[in-house]
């Protein structure tokens, strides 16, 4: 009996890009981050470049905190103690009123070293169960580090606050002795001797700017990556689009921490934009709204409790802020000029150099009248230095990559 070949078309692999596409390892990453917004933001937008790599993602911090900046359906361990939770408003209401060394020693003393030792045991059950492959380290969350390093667990510090790295303390050395003093002593209250600085991982730091904005990186280690910001936080909020009719449109934001202080300062800002052919967006709570006298602001002036900032950005001409890091880098990144009023912290340092990149201009926070802010607003809306220099330092971010940057260089870490 004779047989009949059939021939059969195989598709070549070569032809496949499925095929030839490179498939990393799927690894497992616990995020550790504190309370705080501006500190948990640029990591939201790196777990989920790796989820969308396939790997498995989880975080470990205040239940609380966390649940409305995440992505609905994340994983999160709750880890801090109900009576250091219990405290925050009270420890946010006195944060509130120092300046200067004064909220240094706060940090250390009242927030972040009480904070380290009411997550850590937290941490430590998070990283028991969910079995990550690398812990990705907020620079003040103390109990992260100390948790991967009693595993054995390879971690990468994640900087948001961006003037750490720059040694704020340097010209003050027995302030930063005080300071490298209390995170010594965190590590050997968990049965860690030979201490490191918890803030700086010796694996990996994620520094979320660039040279363009920060200045000289060049004498940083190797494991130090300029990555700039980490952009594609969940919105969060809606906002009436129709009312933007055409015309310049200003951003003006005191972040989630300042804006209660910020009572004069938004009523100046009402008063500035008043005769300025511009749309002026306030975002400021409804009481503090009604204390600055904007129950019935201009007509072209409109006051919202939250904004969708990313979204809202793109349509912008201008943003004045307090020279918090995120929102300086969020609205460089869509290259737009600042004018930063600074407040307290690291804002000053944001500030300055905000304006020796060339993108913005500094008004005094607590003593701007109305005529020096609507002068600023009206020099960074012209379409001369600031705009360039906003637009080369926007171009800079892009280049240096993001969250898929962070994403790429946290592959390689584990």
């Amino acid at each position: 009996m004779s047989t009949r070949r059939v021939r059969v078309h195989v598709p070549s692999m070569l032809d496949d890009t499925s095929v030839r596409r490179v498939s990393r390892p799927k690894r497992r990453f616990l995020f550790v981050v504190p309370p705080l917004t501006g500190h948990v933001n640029p990591n939201v937008a790196v777990a989920a470049e790796l989820a969308e790599r396939g790997h498995k993602v989880a975080w470990a911090g205040h239940r609380a905190a966390l649940e409305p900046l995440l992505p609905s359906g994340s994983r999160i361990h709750g880890t801090l103690d109900r009576d250091f939770a219990a405290r925050l408003p009270a420890l946010q209401d006195a944060w509130l009123g120092l300046r200067g060394h004064a909220t240094v020693r706060f940090l250390w003393e009242e927030f972040a070293v009480p904070l380290g030792h009411a997550m850590m045991p937290g941490v430590l059950t998070a990283v028991d169960r969910f079995r990550p492959d690398a812990v990705v380290c907020d620079q003040i969350t103390l109990a992260g580090p100390v948790a991967a390093r009693l595993r054995e667990i390879p971690w990468a510090s994640s900087v948001a606050a961006c003037t750490e790295v720059a040694r704020p303390l340097a010209g003050t050395p027995k302030v930063e002795r005080w300071v490298r003093d209390r995170i010594d002593g965190f590590q050997r209250a968990h049965g860690i001797e030979d201490a490191l600085d918890l803030r700086f991982s010796d694996h990996l730091v994620l520094v979320f700017t660039t040279a363009a904005l920060m200045g000289d990186v060049s004498e940083f280690p190797e494991h130090y990556a300029f990555v700039g910001p980490a952009l594609g936080r969940p919105a969060g909020s809606t906002f009436p689009w129709e009312w933007l009719d055409g015309r310049p449109a200003v951003l003006v934001t005191l972040g989630t921490l300042n804006g209660p202080s910020g009572e004069r300062f938004y009523r100046v800002a009402a008063d500035a934009v008043r005769g300025m052919d511009v749309q002026a967006i306030l975002v400021a709570p409804p009481a503090l709204a009604a204390r600055a006298g904007l129950g019935d602001p201009p007509p072209n002036v409109l006051v919202r409790h939250h904004v969708p900032q990313l979204d809202l950005l793109p349509r912008l001409s201008a943003v004045v802020c307090h020279g918090g890091h995120t929102t300086v880098c969020e609205t460089l990144a869509n290259g737009l000029p600042l004018v930063v009023a600074p407040i307290r912290d690291d804002q000053p340092i944001v500030a300055r150099q905000v304006e020796a990149a060339g993108a913005g201009i500094a008004v005094r926070f607590s003593r701007v009248r109305a005529e020096e802010l609507a002068a600023a607003l009206t020099t960074v809306l012209a379409d001369g230095p600031h705009r360039a220099a906003a637009r080369r330092v926007r171009d800079s971010f892009a280049a240096a990559g993001g969250a898929a940057e962070a994403a790429d260089r946290l592959e390689k870490l584990t």
